[in-house]
């Protein structure tokens, strides 16, 4: 559809090279003036189309296991005794989000036996990995940290192994559901559904660990007691199955015809080859800054991230404070950003809404360090958790928005697997030294250094938007 008639025609141009979803129309092929805006009544009503409501299903399901290996855990461990150091370092255990490129080209095509023929192939390993996913979280469950920490950090693995492979076929099947038109409004729904996982396996975490703590049971020193984590543990474990009965009601992209291999190495090259040579074909010199841009955009919110939690137990906010400001003000800043950060991109351009997002998310690490000097202030905490909802938002919608645009529909998970996991692969190595930096100079100069981490984003956003065609300024 046209500018001017329906949401689902609404036009997120593609880069420029890179070529369109097939039978979606770019504007030149269209003939129509490349300044020409959608109406704001076609931008909105795009959220209420089957596919973007299916999508903010399934992205509860991906957003779902991160704070569980990482923010929420880490407010576990700090709360059952375990130093920052060591929580910093067991932040690695999100590398397997940095390396699931490695594996992407067996999800993008190889069948799952019986399970592809029923399913087919994106909800067959969406399916598989959301049960490794919940019977995983089961078993953190059932693990208590302060007596035995390895084999927390064994099941932590294998959440993080299950969330990037549903991160794999997820992105896959949000790229093949809708052309290019589409991907900014169902990048928002994605993300708003992601976010507000993260809220329920956050705020909802504490909130249900903090009211299953039992009156008769003897905490130690910090108020720890397993039986209130156990319980909270296994109703994510159960939230879980959202993700799932949504892939069983859900239906299968068109099928893509893969061109038969002759050999293992014939094979090879088609799955892991072809999709990175395609990405550098296609931009050439500018696929160097693209990559750098991915590497970096979320270095700030990603480093600073593992240390909040340790940080509120350490300012001795309890679970009850931190779950209710995070449910209530990190809910409506999370669904403002996100949708905002999508409507924005239609309208306005994905370049210009990744250069607000660095900048947001770079100043609301400076409200972290504001917060330290405040002392048990929980209006100051609703300041800084609804800020930084906003700003991560806002960046999170334009940036899925733009890796879309980047992506070859022939190659889209793996492309798409290359390109998330450059954006985790950098910051998560630096944040598993982000307890050891806290220790040395205190939690004010370490939300400082995060903030001063966001400063190169915005020059590599500005040289990017140089080399991108005037309507995706």
């Amino acid at each position: 559809m046209s500018e001017k008639t329906s949401p689902s025609e609404l036009i997120l141009p593609d880069p420029a090279g890179a070529p369109s979803a097939p039978g979606a129309p770019s504007a030149s092929k269209t003939g129509k003036a490349d300044s020409q805006k959608p109406a704001w009544r076609d931008v909105w009503r795009v959220y209420a189309e089957a596919a973007t409501l299916r999508m903010l299903l399934l992205g509860f399901s991906a957003g779902l296991p991160l704070l569980l290996v990482f923010g929420t855990l880490s407010f576990w461990l700090r709360e059952a005794g375990i130093d920052r150091t060591t929580i910093g370092y067991l932040s690695w255990v999100g590398l397997a989000y940095g390396f699931k490129w490695a594996w992407a080209p067996l999800v993008d095509r190889m069948p799952i036996p019986l399970l592809t023929r029923l399913l087919g192939r994106r909800r067959s390993w969406l399916l598989l990995s959301q049960t490794i996913i919940g019977m995983s979280l089961v078993a953190m469950a059932l693990t208590d940290p302060k007596l035995a920490l390895q084999p927390m950090v064994w099941c932590a693995l294998a959440v993080a192994f299950g969330s990037a492979t549903q991160d794999i076929a997820l992105d896959a099947y949000r790229i093949e559901s809708a052309d290019m038109r589409r991907q900014a409004a169902l990048a928002a729904a994605y993300q708003t559904g992601y976010r507000i996982a993260m809220i329920w396996a956050g705020a909802g975490a504490l909130w249900i660990a903090a009211a299953a703590e039992s009156p008769l049971v003897a905490p130690n020193v910090s108020g720890y007691q397993h039986s209130a984590w156990q319980a909270a543990y296994l109703v994510m474990a159960a939230s879980m199955l959202l993700g799932m009965v949504t892939v069983l009601f859900s239906p299968e992209p068109a099928r893509r015809e893969l061109p038969p291999s002759k050999n293992a190495a014939d094979w090879l090259k088609g799955a892991l080859i072809d999709p990175f040579a395609d990405f550098l074909g296609r931009y050439g010199k500018q696929a160097l800054l693209i990559l750098a841009l991915i590497a970096l955009y979320r270095i700030s919110d990603v480093v600073m991230g593992i240390m909040a939690n340790p940080f509120y137990v350490d300012m001795g906010y309890t679970k009850s404070e931190v779950a209710t400001v995070t449910k209530i003000y990190g809910v409506i800043m999370t669904l403002v950003g996100a949708f905002l950060g999508g409507g924005l991109a239609m309208r306005f351009g994905v370049m210009k809404v990744l250069m607000l997002g660095a900048a947001l998310s770079a100043g609301s690490n400076v409200l972290f360090a504001w917060l330290g000097t405040r002392g048990h202030d929980v209006n100051a905490l609703i300041v800084v958790i609804s800020a930084d909802n906003l700003s991560s938002g806002i960046a999170s919608a334009a940036f899925i928005a733009y890796l879309s645009s980047l992506t070859n529909i022939k190659y889209s998970a793996t492309q798409y697997a290359l390109f998330s996991s450059m954006m985790l692969l950098l910051p998560k190595s630096l944040a598993g030294y982000s307890g050891k930096y806290v220790d040395a100079f205190g939690y004010s100069n370490f939300f400082t250094a995060t903030a001063l981490l966001g400063l190169p984003v915005l020059l590599l956003v500005w040289f990017a938007s140089k080399k991108k065609a005037p309507d995706l300024e």
